[in-house]
Formats: structure tokens, C-alpha cells, sequence
């Protein structure tokens, strides 16, 4: 029996176990839209602008271990996608995006509503596909899915002609997939496990440095064993927060351009460290000349052979799932039955702790001016450290990483590698759909909140009862930081003097709104916020805050690990070179 090319779309969906579908209609995606209309095993969620479909889809993906979808027009509803689909591919987050296209005779003719979309989304897809048979349509989305999940995540595209979804063929749907160029690694070399077994046991002073891939991977277990087990410190990138316990021990903290002082020093002068799932990056290191500068031997496991020695030599590459490769690391060191030298640990951790109690997160409260510090430890304490947090890009960002301790992976969806405005509301209402049970808040800014604040128009109409956690000082504020330390206070276009009534806007909407300026007023407020009572409904908490709080510790453009700019408190530290000789040895 033949069925439509729509109906095919459709019924991949449903043989993939898809449960909600992001998207908005338009002319070339109308033949899915009516086969979705007569079909009853996932549901559709309208969103308000294309690029919030993506963010949602994605945020499902991430608080979940399924792969996101979203459905989106040609032309602007196509374009209007793109910076949703480089925010995944940015995080390698598994998701697949159907476009509708202009019909197949129409392409190339500047036709109404025609964008080329597999070359516009080329540099940020893990992969794409123009489908130009209705009887191509079962296969490609079959590979789509496959390749989505599968090896390094990440967002495919499937572009779909109108007509293409109007012809009619058979619908049959694979059991399974073979891609020959494409092969992803799984197992990790045994011998490169041992040979790093090996040096991990030699090290005075090592040290674990965790990424997103951990989370993607759903390798925490087999990090926290490995830590534990050997008695190590450990940190996680922005993007890796929740692949070890936050509020453990031994946990410093995250590391990077806002990282803690201990994460920072430990990274620059530990001398065998292990890089699980993470890449390097700029916001991570800095320069890599200066943290090279401290002689250091590099274990890096990573699924993506391409992420490995990109900006940093590895001195042992491992290629592989993490999970299975850490499972492998793991086993090889209980048959040795050995661990590293415990004096030159315990000087290690000695010095740790000495960085450690220099506290760089410590800031001066106030009983006049709300600080924001102090509204994300408070929405800690009232959640319990369980909410799946979200939040937008900026000085908030850091604020959440800095102060919410997340004991878990999937807690945490922020747009890491993009940066993108705009990400927490949607996001908080994937995240809500894909875990109806927990408690969700979006931290964010007065700033970021603007760009995608009519989807709370979505989150009333599918009833996710999110909480909005806006930290407003009235400024875009990490602008507001760089121009007050490198401008010369010249605030160019960072106030914002027109801001709306926050609370009048989430009424508009069907929503509770509280404005909060007394720093007496934030733990009741969030009490009543998360009670009971508004468990159903999203509330939007407008959060008047300190203007002129800053985020520390912070590493400038071109500066060492070791190079922070510190709070007030700290100024009096010397941050002299550290001396690698107290009774550690000298391996490297």
C-alpha cells in the first residue's frame, strides 16, 4: 500500500519512538503538518519562533537520552533555525531538524520561500541531506537518526521538497543502518589504556579535567569511580558541570575564563592530567603556549579523533566512547592493584587546600542591594540542589555554573560553545516536556530573556510550569564588565533604559509574575515560587540586582590559567610560580 511522502515522515517519527516534535507550519511543510493532524503517537508543539523549536528540541535532547526533533518551513522558518541548529552542533547535541523545501522544479529559481539549506547549514551540521525521491525519504531519516546519536552528537538536517512529500511509495523502514565513510570509534586501544594507566600511577601530582563529552557519554559513574577510587581531584568544564558531583570534596569547582582559583592552579601546574570528553578550548585554557609552559604530560579521551591534540598535544590519545574507554581504565587498575604515590598526593592535596581556602567565590552581602550570587545559592538551597537548571548567556551564566552545585549530568543546559541568547525559556520548556515531574528554572537576564520572551506563550498553552529566574541590573552585563575593565567605563549601548514590567508581561500571558527589590524578600519569594500551591504554573521572579557585582575569578584575553583577575578579598595573594618541587619529584 502506498502512503504520501508526509505520511512516510510521520511514520518515522513514530517507528523512531519520538514523543514531541518542535515546530511551526508554513506552505511547504503543510503535507507533514496534516499527516501529524491524523496521527495520535507523538504530539506537536507549537512554538512562537523557529529558532526557540530548535532550542527546545535541544534542551529535550539534553535533559533526556533521546534525540531532539523539529520541523520547521523553508525559507525564513529554515533560516530562522540556523542559529538553534550551530548552538547544537556547538555542544554536540544529538538532534534532527526536517525542513520543508521549495517543490523539486522550483529549486535553484528563486522561487517564494526558497533558501538553500543544506548549504546554508553546512558548517554547522554534523551532517545533512536534500531528499529528491519520496522513496529516499524512510532511509535518510533512518541515517539521520543514526548519525545524530551515534559517535561525536550532533544536529542533521533533512531538507524535504514539497513535492517530495506529495508523491507516493511504499513505506518501508530499515532495521538498521550502514554508513561505509562513516564508521564511528567505540572501544579505545588497549594498549594506549595501559600505557596511560600506567603514567596516571607515576604521577605526583595528577589531576582530572572533565567536558561535556562525560555528560553525552553517560560516563559519570565510571568518573566518579576513577576519582574516588584513586583519591584525585577533579574538575568539569561549563559544559561538563554535573559529570561529577558538584558538592563533593574533591571537586574544585569549574575551571576556565570564570573558573575557580583552585580548578585554575591545579590545571596549570598538576603534572599528568587526564582530559575526559573535552577539547581545549579557549575559554578552557586560554593560551595554550603558557599552559604548556609548565611541563605537564596529557592523557585526552575522546570520542572525536578530530578533537584530540586540536589545540593542545596529547601525549597519549585514546579514541573512544569515554564510557567504555574509562570502564577499560578502570579494570586495568584493579588488576594492578596499585595507586599513585600517597605522600606526593597528600602534598598535592595539601597545596589544593591552600588554594582552596582562599574561597574566590566569597562576596560581600548586603541587606540594601540584592546580590546575584545570593538569589542562585538561595535557589539552590530551596530546590535541593535537584532543579534541571537552564539559563541564558552572560554574567548569570557564570553566576548558575559558579553557585548551584549540580551532582548530576543532564541538570545543567546552557549554550557552552555558541554563546546564544536567548536559549534558557525554550530550552526550560523542552526540558520541562521531556521531564514533567522536576522542578525547572531558567536563569537568566533581563537582556537575554527578550529574545525569545513570547514563548511564554508556548509554555501556557502545554502547561510547563517553569520558574524564571531573571537577575536584572538594568545592563547587558558581562558588556557592562569588559567596558568597566578594559573600555574605560565607557558604557557604549549596554544600559538598557526602556526595559518592560516584567511581571505585567508574564500576566499578559497567563503567568505569575513577582518583582522582587528587598534582599529580605528573595528567600520568600522563592519559597512561594517553588511551593506547592504554583507547582502548575510558571512564575516569572524579576530580580532587581546589584548593578555593578561583577563575575570572579576572570582570566583576560591572552592571560595564563594562573593569571586571574581576583575579588577584592583576594588581591593580597601572590600569585607567584608555583614551586613543583615540594617533595613531589619532578616526572615530567
Amino acid at each position: 500500500m502506498q502512503i504520501s511522502g508526509a505520511e512516510i515522515v510521520v511514520r518515522c517519527l513514530q517507528e523512531e519512538g519520538v514523543e514531541f516534535v518542535f515546530g511551526y507550519p508554513g506552505g511547504a511543510v503543510l503535507e507533514i503538518y496534516d499527516a501529524i493532524f491524523r496521527q495520535d503517537k507523538f504530539k506537536h508543539v507549537l512554538v512562537r519562533h523557529e529558532q526557540a523549536a530548535v532550542h527546545a528540541a535541544d534542551a529535550y535532547s539534553r535533559s533526556s537520552d533521546k534525540v531532539g526533533v523539529a520541523l520547521v518551513t523553508s525559507g525564513p522558518g529554515a533560516t530562522n533555525a540556523v542559529t538553534g541548529i550551530a548552538t547544537a552542533y556547538m555542544d554536540s547535541i544529538p538532534m534532527v531538524v526536517i525542513s520543508g523545501q521549495v517543490p523539486s522544479p522550483a529549486i535553484g529559481l528563486d522561487a517564494f520561500q526558497e533558501v538553500d539549506m543544506v548549504g546554508i547549514t553546512r558548517p554547522c551540521v554534523k551532517h545533512n541531506f536534500l531528499v529528491k525521491d519520496v522513496n529516499e525519504i524512510a532511509a535518510t531519516i533512518k541515517k539521520a537518526f543514526y548519525i545524530a546519536k551515534s559517535g561525536r552528537p550532533g544536529p542533521v538536517v533533512v531538507d524535504i521538497p514539497k513535492d517530495v512529500t506529495q508523491a507516493r511509495a511504499e513505506f518501508r523502514y530499515p532495521d538498521s543502518v550502514h554508513i561505509r565513510s562513516y564508521v564511528p570509534a567505540t572501544r579505545g586501544h588497549s594498549g594506549q589504556i595501559k600505557k596511560a594507566v600506567n603514567l596516571l600511577l607515576e604521577a605526583k601530582r595528577p589531576y582530572i579535567y572533565v567536558g561535556g563529552g562525560a555528560v553525552q557519554g553517560r560516563a559519570e559513574a565510571e568518573v566518579t569511580e576513577l576519582v574516588r577510587s584513586l583519591n584525585l581531584p577533579c574538575t568539569n568544564t561549563l559544559m561538563g558541570l554535573g559529570a561529577y558531583p558538584g558538592s563533593d570534596r574533591q571537586f574544585l569547582g569549574m575551571l576556565g575564563m570564570h573558573g575557580t582559583y583552585e580548578a585554575n592552579m591545579a590545571m596549570q601546574y598538576c603534572d599528568v592530567l587526564v582530559a575526559v570528553g573535552a577539547r581545549f578550548d579557549d575559554r578552557v585554557i586560554s593560551v595554550p603556549s603558557h599552559f604548556l609552559g609548565q611541563a605537564k604530560k596529557i592523557i585526552h579521551i575522546d570520542v572525536d579523533p578530530s578533537s584530540i591534540s586540536k589545540r593542545v598535544k596529547a601525549d597519549i590519545p585514546i579514541v573512544g566512547d569515554v564510557k567504555l574507554v574509562l570502564r577499560e581504565m578502570l579494570d586495568q587498575l584493579k588488576q594492578a592493584g596499585q595507586k599513585p604515590d600517597g605522600s606526593a598526593l597528600n602534598q598535592w592535596w595539601k597545596q589544593i587546600e591552600e588554594w582552596r581556602g582562599h574561597d574566590c567565590l566569597l562576596y560581600a552581602p548586603s541587606d540594601e542591594l540584592i546580590k546575584p550570587q545570593m538569589v542562585v545559592e538561595t535557589l539552590y538551597d530551596i530546590t535541593g540542589g535537584q532543579a534541571i537548571v537552564t539559563s541564558d548567556v552572560g554574567q548569570h551564566q557564570m553566576w548558575a555554573a559558579q553557585y548551584y552545585k549540580f551532582d548530576r549530568p543532564k541538570q545543567w543546559l546552557n549554550s557552552g560553545g555558541l554563546g546564544t541568547m536567548g536559549f534558557g525559556l525554550p530550552a526550560a520548556i523542552g526540558a520541562q516536556l521531556a521531564n514533567p515531574n522536576a522542578q525547572v528554572a531558567c536563569i537568566t537576564g533581563e537582556g537575554s530573556i527578550q529574545m525569545n520572551i513570547q514563548e511564554l506563550s508556548t509554555a501556557k498553552q502545554y502547561h510547563t510550569p517553569v520558574k524564571v529566574v531573571a537577575l536584572n541590573n538594568r545592563y547587558l552585563g558581562m558588556v557592562r564588565q569588559w567596558q568597566e575593565f578594559f573600555y574605560g567605563t565607557r558604557y557604549s549601548e549596554s544600559y538598557m533604559d526602556a526595559l518592560p514590567d516584567f511581571v505585567k508581561i508574564a500576566e499578559a500571558y497567563g503567568h505569575i509574575g513577582f518583582k522582587v527589590e528587598n534582599p529580605a524578600d528573595v528567600e520568600p519569594v522563592l519559597r512561594e515560587a517553588f511551593s506547592d500551591k504554583l507547582k502548575e504554573r510558571l512564575v516569572f521572579l524579576d530580580f532587581r540586582t546589584d548593578q555593578s557585582e561583577n563575575v570572579f575569578p576572570m582570566i583576560q584575553n591572552g592571560k595564563g590559567l594562573d593569571q586571574m583577575d581576583l575579588p577584592a578579598h583576594m588581591r593580597a595573594v601572590q600569585q607567584v610560580p608555583f614551586e613543583n618541587n615540594r617533595d613531589y619529584g619532578n616526572m615530567c
